[in-house]
């Protein structure tokens, strides 16, 4: 407590110096036109650094005030033409006028994950995917992971339609860094039935940077980040309130958001509240799937200010979902869905589940509780010369299940994660093109048991990491790389139960050791060095080496117990050691006015790699433990590699079709191992996406950015299984047909922009390889195993911005 005071008080000294400093500020105006001198309303003129910026007025006309006179970023932006990223000295500069090209593919986008500036994805020497606003809200998926798993190399490990967990380039869980409000989101991450605790309609961008990143973000950063970011800040004078209401045909979904948002006089806000519901989903199969119908609310704030030196922003969020828990048990003779009933207060039968069960929006036995409570202080401030960057946020996580239909008010499992986290780095100004950073970053945990169930121990964890990076730009060539050291610490308590399950002490006549008190100390280097070549204005490329470092979490060391979304009794491996990773990624890119084409190719090799397998009895079939197959965690050497390939063809004079192609592969094995045990356990199946897409100019002004567009994903089959114990079993391949359509109507000046999508027209009846459900129990009836995805579904999104 005594260190975050001192860390409020630093703020406080550091804000009021700044503003201390003196009246050292400027100003930027200009005009933005078109090729033939026509002026663009609307124009986005954003400075990423200090969260500031202005919009064109009808004239193409703008002005920014209260700059600091230092050399910045700047972007410039408007839907239909090409960005424009450019350093600008504003000690020395006070108008700028920008002319703007007409583009179909935008290739100059703006990154800041992985860096510790704001940088020209093209110039990053790794990876990075960047999903605008748009392309989100034209999605119609039921939580914000869903929405992103259609990029190439991400894919999405799902326990129904409410719970979905990224992978990238195959490796998921605690290998993902998810950034959100400029913190990293901990949420007990490592469940298989745990998502991502963020609120869709709050997500205004996403970049995915694919490969190691532990040099900025530390352990558990090996596959890469997701980093979820809020709408930038308007321009001063500016207040919106946006609404948006959302319906799907398939789970009867019903979800709306209000959001509002404004600057005035330095001071900035961002409020909303969303709330969204579902029953339970259905496909050709299944029919409806009993349990799969979940809730959703959540509440944020951002508040704060915005200085010519830099800006201090407060934000606040608070996070409910309640998604029932898929078990998939039917009748034996009909193949029905079967619910827990209590007949009285002391005995507990089952029941054929009913219509009434499917359609209902309140959730059913057994079901999850989580809440996420947040909230982050981020301060950037011109210090010198430079930005120092602070950031400090807590984090605390509720995690409930309910099983018993005879006492439903009381929780069996329950977790409380209390999360602190902390980072400072500073950012030496450029000079001659070198650019340094350097800083520390990590958190601390407390996690409680407060359930009558057990799968963890209770543990305390303290992580710290220090770093430097450096790049340096010549022209068309960028070369950046650092270095950095972690050391994390987990310590678990012991538990002991008495023969009826209650905790008791180690010394009680009847007590049996649950848990065991462990202490590890886990310590790794991590780096990079990678390079980014411009060869001309239409082709790139891209070479990267770096080296990971992710230290086992407290499931893999100590878990003990039924892990009831996943159907399945844990076992953790207090020999674990840490995982190191050592990965080259190489990219090729082409630009022209009538394609535009990328290659990504990968190989990644770690050591110590932790999986569970399942154990197997003695007499040869599963180990069985509460009812349940038994599975441990273990490590070995292993090798991911493969790679994505894109391809967007916009022949011109057509410039409004585009026909988008993307395939993703993936490549992961155990090094050393039989043939039965040479795959890792949920490795992506290989993935070929089309989408033909059409942008309609309409006539009048009734409708704008009008456009349709029909599409297909096709999984190929998954053969490359963990096969031993029957831990995994062979994906069949297929077929999903979507389509899309969407327009702004203009109704006596007021925007409404309308999307309709469908997904899996066909309404065919498959299971995804991530899918935890494809190993629920058989279907006597059918001889089918395990419950399938979702069948068609139809999204309509309404979204109503009103400028105050």
């Amino acid at each position: 407590m005594k260190k975050l005071i001192i860390f409020f008080m630093l703020s406080a000294v550091l804000l009021s110096r700044a503003e201390t400093i003196g009246n050292l500020h400027t100003s930027l105006q200009g005009k933005i036109t078109t090729k033939s001198g026509e002026p663009i309303l609307g124009v986005a003129i954003y400075f990423p650094e200090l969260k500031t910026g202005a919009v064109t007025d009808i004239s193409g006309n703008y002005r920014i005030d209260n700059l600091p006179p230092k050399t910045l970023l700047v972007q410039i932006s408007s839907l239909g033409y090409k960005m424009v990223a450019e350093n600008i000295p504003l000690a020395q500069t006070n108008k700028k006028d920008y002319v703007l090209e007409e583009t179909i593919i935008e290739i100059n986008e703006i990154a800041v994950t992985g860096q510790a500036s704001a940088t020209q994805a093209v110039k990053t020497p790794t990876p990075i995917s960047v999903i605008t606003r748009n392309e989100l809200q034209q999605r119609g998926a039921t939580n914000i992971i869903d929405a992103i798993s259609s990029q190439p190399g991400i894919s999405q490990i799902t326990t129904g339609s409410g719970i979905s967990k990224p992978v990238i380039r195959g490796l998921g869980y605690n290998r993902i860094v998810v950034m959100n409000d400029g913190i990293r989101q901990e949420g007990q991450q490592w469940g298989d039935e745990h998502g991502i605790e963020i609120d869709d309609s709050e997500v205004d961008r996403v970049e995915i940077l694919k490969g190691p990143a532990s040099l900025m973000y530390g352990s558990d950063a090996m596959a890469g980040v997701i980093n979820f970011l809020s709408a930038p800040i308007l321009p001063e004078g500016k207040k919106i309130l946006n609404i948006l209401a959302n319906y799907q045909t398939n789970n009867g979904l019903k979800a709306y958001s209000l959001n509002f948002a404004g600057h005035e006089k330095s001071f900035v806000w961002n409020i909303r509240y969303s709330n969204k519901a579902a029953h339970a989903y259905k496909n050709k199969y299944d029919g409806y799937v009993y349990n799969s119908g979940f809730s959703e609310n959540a509440a944020s704030a951002l508040l704060g200010i915005n200085k010519w030196w830099g800006y201090s922003h407060l934000t606040l969020s608070a996070y409910q979902l309640t998604p029932g828990i898929v078990e998939g048990d039917r009748d034996s003779a009909t193949g029905q869905f079967i619910k827990p009933v209590a007949i009285d207060n002391e005995t507990e039968a089952e029941a054929i589940a009913t219509d009434k069960d499917f359609l209902t929006y309140k959730h059913q036995m057994p079901y999850q509780q989580v809440k996420h409570y947040k909230a982050a202080l981020n301060n950037n401030i011109l210090l010198g010369n430079g930005f120092l960057k602070t950031t400090i946020g807590f984090q605390q996580n509720h995690r409930q299940e309910f099983e018993d239909v005879l006492n439903p008010e009381n929780y069996a499992l329950y977790f409380r994660l209390n999360t602190l986290n902390y980072d400072v780095h500073y950012l030496v100004p450029e000079n001659k093109g070198w650019g340094i950073s350097f800083g520390a970053n990590g958190m601390y945990q407390n996690s409680r048991n407060l359930g009558e169930e057990f799968l963890i121990p209770e543990f305390r964890l303290f992580d710290i990491g220090a770093f430097i990076m450096i790049k340096k730009t010549w022209d068309k060539l960028d070369i950046s790389g650092g270095l950095r050291y972690d050391n994390r610490s987990e310590t678990a308590d012991a538990l002991y139960l008495s023969e009826n399950g209650e905790v008791t002490g180690a010394t009680g006549t009847d007590a049996t050791q649950k848990f065991a008190a462990f202490n590890g100390n886990f310590d790794g280097m991590s780096g990079s060095l990678g390079a980014s070549y411009r060869f001309s204005n239409h082709w790139n490329m891209k070479l990267n080496l770096s080296r990971a470092f992710r230290a086992p979490n407290i499931s893999e060391l100590g878990s003990n117990g039924v892990h009831e979304g996943t159907i399945r009794y844990e076992i953790g491996n207090q020999r674990l050691k840490a995982e190191t990773s050592l990965q080259l990624d190489y990219e090729l890119g082409f630009n022209s006015r009538h394609v535009s084409t990328r290659v990504n190719l990968f190989s990644n090799l770690i050591d110590n790699y932790i999986y569970s397998h399942k154990l197997s009895s003695a007499l040869g079939g599963d180990s069985i433990a509460e009812d349940m197959a038994c599975f441990k965690f273990e490590s070995g050497k292993a090798r991911v590699s493969g790679g994505e390939f894109i391809l967007d063809i916009h022949p011109h004079p057509l410039d409004w079709l585009h026909f988008q192609n993307s395939f993703s592969y993936v490549n992961a094995q155990l090094l050393n191992q039989t043939d039965s045990t040479r795959y890792l356990p949920f490795t992506p199946a290989p993935r070929w996406n089309s989408e033909l897409r059409a942008e309609i100019e309409t006539r009048g002004n009734l409708l704008k950015n009008t456009y349709i567009s029909l599409g297909i994903e096709h999984y190929f089959r998954q053969g490359n299984v963990y096969s031993a114990y029957a831990t995994e079993t062979t994906t069949p391949a297929y077929s999903l047909v979507n389509a899309a359509f969407g327009t702004d109507l203009l109704i006596n000046k007021q925007k409404i922009t309308v999307y309709i999508n469908a997904a899996n027209l066909a309404g065919v009846a498959y299971q995804s390889h991530l899918s935890r459900l494809k190993y629920a129990p058989a279907n006597n009836a059918t001889g089918r195993t395990g419950v399938y995805n979702m069948g068609r579904n139809i999204s309509l999104k309404l979204i109503v911005p009103v400028n105050l």
